[in-house]
C-alpha cells in the first residue's frame, strides 16, 4: 500500500508560501508557510499533520488490540502534541505525547494499560517516529 501527498513551495523559507494535496483530496491545495508553522496563521504544517496522523494511528491501533482481546469500547479519543525544537542549525520533531480518554466498559485497569502500551509501540506511525513517545490515558467504564 502506498499513500501519497505533494508539497509545493514558492518563495524562501521565511516569506514564501506552500500547499499541500493528497491523493484522497481530504487536503486540496492546503496552505503552509513559516506563519502557519511558528506562528498562528491560518493553515497546516508538518507537526500538525504528524501529530494527527500519530492520534488517528494510535486510537485505531488500541481499537484493533480491544478488539482482539474481546472489548468493544465506547470511545477511544486521542490528543497528539507534537513538539518541535531547535536542533544545531535546525529543527527536530523531539517528541509526540499522547493523551487518550477512553471509555471501555468491562475492562481493568492493568488489561487496558497493557493493550495501550502495545498500541502505543506498534502502530506504524509510531514506529516511524525517531522521537521520544509518551502516552497517558484516563479509563472509565
Amino acid at each position: 500500500m502506498n499513500r501519497k501527498a505533494k508539497a509545493v513551495w514558492q518563495g524562501t523559507g521565511k516569506d514564501g508560501t506552500g500547499h499541500l494535496t493528497t491523493d484522497s483530496g481530504v487536503l486540496s491545495s492546503t496552505p503552509y508557510s513559516f506563519k502557519t508553522r511558528f506562528e498562528n496563521e491560518k493553515g497546516t504544517n508538518p507537526e500538525e499533520l504528524i501529530a494527527a496522523a500519530h492520534a488517528g494511528c494510535f486510537t485505531m491501533a488500541l481499537a484493533f488490540q480491544l478488539q482482539g482481546a474481546g472489548f468493544t469500547p465506547t470511545e477511544l479519543a486521542t490528543e497528539s502534541v507534537v513538539s518541535l525544537d531547535k536542533d544545531g542549525d535546525g529543527f527536530k520533531v523531539s517528541k509526540s505525547a499522547l493523551t487518550l480518554q477512553a471509555k471501555v466498559p468491562g475492562i481493568d485497569n492493568a488489561k487496558f494499560e497493557e493493550l495501550a502500551r502495545t498500541a502505543e509501540k506498534n502502530c506504524p506511525i509510531s514506529k516511524v517516529l525517531n522521537a521520544e513517545i509518551t502516552m497517558t490515558f484516563t479509563l472509565s467504564q
